[in-house]
């Protein structure tokens, strides 16, 4: 797919972010796009048509992961970008920021064995109204994992809200992390906020022995942008 190198596609820095480069080449590479850097001290975005959070141990993962930096300067503003229903993808610590700033629901904990997972992973894609769903249309995707702190939660009567609302984006095959209900992934009510455990931009090509199905994600988010 190849997408227009006019479309602002923005991507949030903090400190201790280390797949913002990643992120940075998948969309280069593979879709022309030169992503907008945007470091966390700026109190207001630019103009986009997209945000990325990428993944990393934004400040250390000092009390939890995600936890600091939803406090950043320029989270407020990418509250109010969401709120006008801005495209946003938040990619594992990216994920956990936006749970932790009341944009996305339920928290992230550590993992149910208590160690660091970094491993391939098959994904489930279930039904919704989200671009991501009817993108990927019910199909299975092999997307790699990197977390310790990645087991999904929420009580019981929120994860039912999920299901009736087809929330719920990916959920893992063969549960790693203990998530409830093995959600890997979920979009907000609006379906224009999304947060992933997995890392679409490490599954680009096959050629470095793993999967492309990454490029599948980044269409998706691209075609939420317009």
């Amino acid at each position: 797919m190849t997408k227009s190198s006019s479309v602002k596609i923005g991507l949030l820095q903090f400190p201790g972010s280390n797949c913002d480069v990643d992120c940075k080449n998948a969309l280069r590479e593979h879709f022309s796009i030169d992503v907008i850097p945007i470091w966390h001290t700026e109190t207001t975005l630019p103009k986009l048509d997209g945000l990325i959070i990428p993944g990393g141990f934004s400040y250390g993962d000092y009390l939890r992961g995600g936890a600091l930096a939803s406090h950043s300067k320029i989270v407020a503003d990418v509250k109010s970008f969401a709120a006008r229903g801005g495209p946003i993808i938040g990619i594992c610590n990216g994920f956990q920021i936006l749970t932790e700033a009341g944009l996305l629901p339920g928290v992230l904990l550590r993992n149910a064995q208590r160690t660091f997972i970094c491993k391939y992973t098959t994904l489930s894609t279930q039904s919704g109204k989200s671009f991501y769903q009817r993108t990927l249309n019910s199909s299975k995707i092999n997307l790699p994992i990197a977390h310790g702190e990645g087991r999904y939660f929420l009580g019981r009567e929120g994860l039912k809200k999920l299901h009736d609302n087809g929330q719920i984006v990916f959920t893992y095959d063969e549960n790693p992390n203990g998530a409830c209900d093995s959600i890997a992934g979920i979009v907000n009510e609006k379906g224009n906020v999304f947060g992933l455990m997995p890392h679409p931009e490490r599954a680009m090509r096959t050629s470095t022995g793993g999967s492309s199905d990454g490029k599948l994600v980044w269409e998706a988010f691209l075609a939420s942008c317009g």
